[in-house]
C-alpha cells in the first residue's frame, strides 16, 4: 500500500496537499515518529473527501497539518491559491476563519467554564464581525440551524448537554465564521449509533446551507461511504487508494482496502466471512516502518519487489474515473499514465 506520487492530483482544486510529511521527535532519542510520509491529495470546491484507515495511520495528524497545527515537516498545502506553509504570524492567522475543525470528543472540545452563547459567539468577537446585536443574532441563527434552541441553551454550559447536543454546538461554532473548509475529525465516533445518523444528516444540511467543503476523517468505511464524494485510504502514514465511494466498495484495488471492506459487519449471519482478506499481525511501528511498501508485512500478496520498491499511485482503468491505487500487485490492473 505504501504509496506516493502526484499523478492523481487535479488541476482545479480548492485545497491541494502535495508531498506532505509530518514527523515528531522522540524525547531523549534521535529517532523520529513518521506520522505522515509524503502523501498527496486534493479537494474540489463543494466536495467531501473521506479520509479513512485504522487507528494510528496518520488521519488526524494530516487534518491538523493542513491547518498548520503544527506546521508540517515538509510539503505543500495550497488553499484557494495561497501556500499556507509560507504564511506566518498575522498572515496565517487571517486564514484561520476560513478553515475550521470539528473534533472527535464533543464535550472536552468545548470550554466548560463558558456558556453555549459565549462559546459559539467567541469567534465573532475575536474577529470583530458586526456589532454586539448582529453577533447575538448570528449566534441564534447558527444554533437554530443545528437544531439547538438558543433561548433554552445560550445561558447553559456544556456539561448540561448530551454528547450529541455538544457536537451540534461544536458544529455551530465551526460554521459561525462562514468558513470555506471544515475538517471533521471523527465527529461521530464518540456518539451512540442513533445519534450518529442525526449528526451526519446535520453535516450534510450545513454543507448545503453554507456552501462548505469538507474533509471527513473516520475509521469506519460504512459511515464515510454515505457522506463522501471521494474516499482516500491511508495506512501507516501513506496513501494507498483514492476513489469515488461506489467504485471503491464495488472493486477495491488494494488488498488493504479490501480487508477494511471485508471487516464491515454484515447484518445477515448466513453471509460467509471473507477470511482470505482478514488482516494478520500488528501495525508496524511508525518509528521504524517497513522498507518498500509499508503494508507488505501484513499483505497476502507481497513479493520480493514490495520489500525494495515503494509503489506509486497509478490509475485503475480510465484516469478520468478517478480511481487510483498504490500497489505493485493490485486487485485491478492500473493503467499507465501517458
Amino acid at each position: 500500500m505504501a504509496g506516493s506520487g502526484t499523478a492523481h492530483l487535479r488541476d482545479e482544486a480548492l485545497l491541494r496537499v502535495e508531498n506532505l510529511t509530518v514527523e515528531f521527535p522522540v524525547p531523549g532519542s534521535s529517532a523520529r515518529v513518521q506520522a505522515v510520509s509524503n502523501i498527496s491529495f486534493d479537494v474540489a470546491d463543494g466536495e467531501t473527501l473521506g479520509l479513512v484507515g485504522e487507528s494510528g495511520c496518520g488521519k488526524s495528524t494530516t487534518g491538523k497539518a493542513i491547518l498548520q497545527l503544527p506546521a508540517p515537516t515538509s510539503g505543500s498545502v495550497r488553499f484557494d491559491g495561497v501556500e499556507m506553509t509560507d504564511q506566518r504570524g498575522e498572515a496565517l492567522r487571517a486564514l484561520r476563519p476560513r478553515l475550521q475543525m470539528i473534533f472527535q470528543d464533543p464535550i472536552s472540545s468545548l470550554n466548560p467554564r463558558r456558556t453555549v452563547g459565549q462559546i459559539v459567539g467567541e469567534p465573532l468577537k475575536i474577529w470583530k464581525r458586526g456589532s454586539a446585536k448582529e453577533q447575538a443574532a448570528k449566534v441564534d441563527e447558527v444554533l437554530r440551524a443545528v437544531g439547538v434552541d438558543p433561548d433554552a441553551a445560550a445561558d447553559r454550559r456544556p456539561h448540561e448537554f448530551s454528547g450529541g447536543q455538544c457536537q451540534r454546538i461544536s458544529i455551530a461554532r465551526a460554521v459561525v465564521t462562514e468558513p470555506k473548509i471544515i475538517i471533521c475529525d471523527e465527529p461521530v465516533s464518540a456518539l451512540d449509533v442513533s445519534v450518529q445518523a442525526q449528526v451526519l444528516n446535520l453535516l450534510e444540511e450545513m454543507k448545503s446551507r453554507y456552501g462548505l467543503t469538507m474533509i471527513f476523517i473516520a475509521h469506519d468505511l460504512a459511515v464515510v461511504k454515505n457522506v463522501s464524494d471521494r474516499i482516500a485510504v491511508m495506512y501507516l502514514g501513506k496513501m494507498c487508494e483514492v476513489s469515488p465511494p461506489d467504485a471503491l466498495f464495488a472493486e477495491p484495488a488494494h488488498p488493504y482496502t479490501r480487508a477494511l471492506i471485508s471487516a464491515i459487519p454484515h447484518p445477515d449471519p448466513e453471509v460467509p466471512a471473507e477470511n482470505e482478506w482478514r488482516l494478520e499481525g500488528d501495525l508496524p511501528s511508525p518509528l521504524s516502518p517497513p522498507s518498500g511498501c509499508r503494508f507488505r508485512t501484513r499483505c497476502p500478496q507481497a513479493q520480493d519487489v514490495c520489500t525494495t520498491a515503494e509503489p506509486q499511485l497509478s490509475a485503475v482503468g480510465d484516469p478520468a474515473d478517478g480511481h487510483w491505487v498504490a500497489c505493485h500487485f493490485p486487485l485491478a490492473t492500473p493503467v499507465a499514465i501517458r
